[in-house]
């Protein structure tokens, strides 16, 4: 479980192939207050992965074939920018919002625009995700922990200050490229407890009622 408070940011340093999928290098561009240990979980672009190996500054994660299908991690170069959050601990400060590393999705940039200080990142995304999302809601963009500005048909809208637009990889996105989204862990369990509810109503039929007793 992480906050989508980003702690630190990593440079790729090698991407393997392997059969199962890949094997990402990264070093993070500063100390942690503590050394990462093999088992760890670490959130990579938003994506919940498991340590693997450490050495010096550098640690491996594997990532599986099914996780590069869903996320834009597959497609990162050496030397780009990952956003990193090591994993929450039990009394840490909550400061942005439940995020589980399991991404929903991607999104395409549609535009990064200045406003004084701040920035605005406008994604476009599919309806699945849209339907989980709320203005005023919570959203992570690449692990980010955002608040959804602005909502429409085919897309949302984040404002950057400029400690997030400095302290994580969203300064290097320009238009055209990808960012992991994941929605709101509560969101989505009430979406799915609705969509449920309204699936069981749309089964009852009036022989139902009638053997139930409610009809004569």
């Amino acid at each position: 479980m992480f906050t989508g408070l980003i702690s630190n940011v990593g440079i790729l340093c090698r991407i393997e192939t392997r059969g199962n999928g890949a094997r990402i290098h990264v070093r993070p561009t500063e100390p942690w207050p503590g050394p990462l240990t093999i088992g760890e979980s670490v959130s990579v672009q938003g994506i919940c992965l498991t340590v693997t190996s450490c050495a010096g500054e550098v640690f491996t994660c594997d990532v599986l074939h099914e996780t590069l299908d869903t996320c834009s991690l597959g497609a990162k170069r050496e030397g780009a920018l990952l956003n990193l959050e090591r994993a929450l601990r039990v009394g840490d400060r909550l400061g942005g919002h439940f995020v589980t590393g399991h991404v929903d999705g991607t999104g395409i940039v549609k535009a990064v625009t200045s406003i004084g200080e701040d920035h605005l990142l406008d994604v476009m995304c599919d309806r699945r995700m849209l339907a989980a999302m709320v203005e005023k809601g919570s959203v992570a963009c690449d692990g980010v922990s955002l608040t959804i500005s602005r909502l429409d048909a085919d897309g949302f809208g984040v404002c950057l200050i400029p400690e997030t637009w400095h302290r994580t990889s969203l300064h290097a996105l320009r238009r055209g490229e990808t960012v992991n989204i994941e929605t709101d862990l509560l969101a989505k369990h009430i979406l799915k407890s609705l969509s449920s509810t309204t699936q069981a109503c749309r089964r009852l039929t009036m022989e139902d009622l009638q053997s139930a007793g409610f009809l004569q």
